[in-house]
């Protein structure tokens, strides 16, 4: 028992030596606790392009670990892992002190861009936003920053540094590579149909006195003070661009084997400037460009071609040259079908009918044979 005891009293002994030796220790030089810093998460930087040596904007996202206040810089280091190689490095960054290429969103909602506090050839420094942990952080550098992608296509680490209490980072990479060039080849769509109207079809306010074809405007007998009136529709498929313009034109006047012509309108004077149809004046003394003449109207009221003037409304005419004159006309691609109102008073986009009316007078010369062949020209616009 005496041994027992001895042994007990003196491993007591040791205990408490020691805790007062530690204790002695602690309170001479204190107690020290180390601080991490803690990891940012999602971190990544999207760029407005990955191609090389050219300007790029940077978007760069991050949940923040800890609570970010507005007085606590962000530094966003482009270079991280610079290994001081020429022209492997991301170029410097310009015109930025006054913000005009900061913009910065929280949770997806923008927030007042940040303020610009310094930089250098691979940093920049910002601060002036409040996010909480768990927050989503965007910071935008447009491209106006000149920041210039490497010329050497690799990898790039990128990180950012959230000068907050707890020192938060984070590194995310870019990849800087050659464009793919992506091509295509769409054929040229372009179909131009003209077709014959049936007797009593509207045209542009008239109704036609004949059925016509796409090859032949048969007018027929022509009776003194009895017009005449036939007509054609007109229609464009096409996928160019900028659309279409259809022209017209006679090969020479609507004439006789004999040398008698049918004047063009108004009695041979070729007008261009819409105008509502009159009868030929027909006086011996006025000569033979009064004695008959004959014209056209067409329902497209835009014919989309500066140097033509537009149809404004029915009953309007224009003379038959011998040199291309628009007709119809559309901006855009086209179906073939889309058409307008009726009449002149709206534009035909894809469909139009144009008519043409004859009215002599009993003046007008003897012939069977009075001929003339009109040549539609229709053209894509790329």
């Amino acid at each position: 028992m005496f041994v027992n005891s001895t042994i007990t009293v003196g491993v007591t002994q040791r205990v408490v030596a020691t805790l007062v030796a530690c204790a002695t220790i602690m309170a001479s030089i204190g107690v020290y606790q180390t601080a991490h810093a803690a990891n940012l998460t999602e971190v990544s930087n999207t760029l407005s392009t990955s191609a090389p040596n050219v300007a790029s904007a940077h978007t760069i996202l991050f949940t923040a670990t800890n609570d970010i206040g507005p007085a606590e810089n962000i530094t966003i280091t482009w270079d991280s892992q610079d290994d001081g190689g020429a022209g492997q490095d991301f170029g410097g960054i310009d015109d930025i002190a006054d913000n005009s290429n900061l913009s910065a969103a929280v949770d997806g909602s923008a927030v007042t861009a940040p303020t610009f506090v310094s930089d250098s050839a691979d940093t920049l420094v910002v601060n002036g936003i409040t996010a909480t942990a768990g927050q989503t952080v965007e910071i935008e550098v447009a491209v106006g920053a000149d920041i210039m992608n490497p010329t050497t296509l690799d990898s790039y680490e990128i990180q950012i540094d959230v000068a907050n209490a707890d020192n938060d980072i984070g590194r995310t990479r870019v990849v800087i590579l050659e464009q793919v060039v992506v091509t295509a080849i769409v054929p040229t769509i372009f179909e131009f149909v003209v077709d014959g109207l049936a007797t009593t079809t509207d045209v542009n306010g008239e109704s036609t006195t004949g059925s016509s074809t796409a090859t032949d405007i048969p007018f027929g007998v022509l009776t003194a003070g009895d017009a005449k009136f036939m007509g054609q529709q007109l229609s464009v498929e096409t996928n160019a661009n900028n659309g279409f313009t259809v022209s017209v034109e006679k090969d020479g006047p609507l004439a006789s084997s004999f040398g008698a012509d049918i004047d063009s309108f108004f009695d041979g004077t070729d007008e261009l400037t819409p105008t509502a149809w009159a009868p030929p004046t027909g006086t011996l003394a006025g000569g033979e460009n009064e004695w008959g003449h004959w014209g056209m109207t067409t329902e497209d009221g835009d014919l989309n071609n500066g140097g033509a003037t537009d149809f404004t409304s029915t009953d309007q005419y224009i003379a038959v040259l011998n040199t291309p004159t628009v007709i119809f006309g559309h901006t855009s691609v086209c179906d073939g079908t889309t058409t307008g109102g009726g009449d002149a008073t709206d534009d035909d986009l894809c469909l139009t009918q144009v008519g043409y009316k004859v009215e002599i007078t009993p003046l007008q010369e003897a012939g069977d044979d009075y001929t003339t062949n009109l040549m539609y020209i229709a053209t894509p616009r790329f």
